[in-house]
């Protein structure tokens, strides 16, 4: 008998993907971890997560359901690289940085250490595996909820322990399956991008953050006129149009952050369109044949995907080209490459 564990959040998710996988008669047993950041600025417990609630989802599913302080790690990788990324005057993905890390790397080997052949997950993906025996990454069924964006990272050796039971169900059936059999989730709200912020504004967390140090500069437009002062180039990303406080007879928004010089420039909307950009530390799942490669490209999670070649540098190095300009292409964020439905791989835009 396959021994799968089930990462459990205590959404419906993660609670029907534990379910399903016990209805298919595997040993199944659950995995929560805790990261420290559970709890808001004023220390009041989050409904989602303290022991009890989950106690509860195990008592549902007749499943031992281990709780795992992960705090030291998770604040020396996610958060640390949340800090560093934002100090160099990019916008970071921590769940792109978190799935390799944490839940596929931190979380995989300890419930292998447990006896565990694959750790299960309630996201929104699919995982073929070809005659080779090479995994496939494909986009969940589900358009409105697929997550396979934030899983680019993963590589071949994560992927074939890896299970993604919501791969072939909509949302709307997942809730289905849990009404029918009267299962409860002990949350109701949706995973979030930055699960370990809670009600503290981001600009706020990463002052609080050791070694973080806000910089006050200048704001310039797209012609090199300084137009006013910002309070820190963390405060902003691409594209965006509060804040920056420049009164103008057409909106402003961010064009670029100048970390060398630490100057915000901003521009009119039209300014934000580019149509390339270059990705560095490249995961390929599963790599053209050849370059260059015609993909269709995914630049942050609610982008639609669009045409677009790649070129090779080197191995983890690639020039990104789109056959139209993109708004708002943003250093930090990932790059994803697809082919149809399939992720092929993904880096980071700088």
């Amino acid at each position: 008998m396959t021994v799968i564990a089930v990462a459990i959040s205590g959404g419906v998710d993660s609670l029907i993907a534990a379910f399903l996988l016990k209805q298919q008669g595997h040993d199944v047993f659950g995995i929560h971890f805790r990261t420290g950041y559970e709890k808001t600025a004023s220390e009041r417990p989050q409904v989602a997560t303290p022991p009890s609630a989950i106690e509860k989802i195990g008592h549902q599913l007749k499943i031992p359901i281990e709780i795992l302080d992960i705090s030291d790690i998770f604040r020396q990788t996610v958060v640390s690289y949340f800090t560093a990324t934002y100090q160099a005057g990019r916008t970071p993905n921590p769940c792109l940085f978190c799935n390799p890390t944490i839940k596929f790397g931190h979380i995989l080997s300890h419930v292998q250490q447990r006896g565990a052949d694959t750790l299960a997950t309630g996201h929104y993906a699919r995982i073929r595996t070809g005659s080779d025996q090479r995994r496939h990454l494909h986009r969940g069924i589900d358009s409105r909820k697929d997550q396979s964006y934030f899983l680019a990272r993963l590589t071949q050796d994560q992927l074939a322990r890896a299970l993604f039971p919501l791969g072939e169900l909509t949302k709307d059936g997942v809730r289905a399956i849990a009404r029918q059999n009267h299962l409860a989730p002990t949350t109701r709200q949706e995973s979030q991008d930055i699960c370990f912020i809670k009600e503290t504004p981001y600009h706020l967390f990463l002052q609080q953050q050791e070694g973080f140090q806000p910089q006050e500069g200048l704001i310039e437009d797209t012609r090199g006129n300084v137009i006013g002062r910002h309070g820190g180039l963390h405060l902003f990303t691409i594209g965006q149009r509060r804040g920056i406080n420049c009164p103008a007879a057409e909106p402003f928004y961010v064009i670029r952050l100048d970390h060398a010089r630490n100057r915000l420039i901003v521009g009119q909307r039209q300014k934000l369109a580019r149509d390339r950009c270059t990705v560095e530390g490249v995961n390929w799942i599963n790599p053209p044949a050849r370059f260059p490669a015609d993909v269709r490209s995914q630049i942050r999670y609610r982008h639609q995907s669009a045409p677009a070649c790649v070129t090779a540098k080197s191995p983890t190095i690639v020039d990104l080209q789109f056959e139209s300009p993109q708004d708002a292409i943003t250093p930090g964020q990932g790059a994803v490459f697809y082919r149809d439905d399939e992720v092929l791989g993904g880096g980071w835009i700088v």
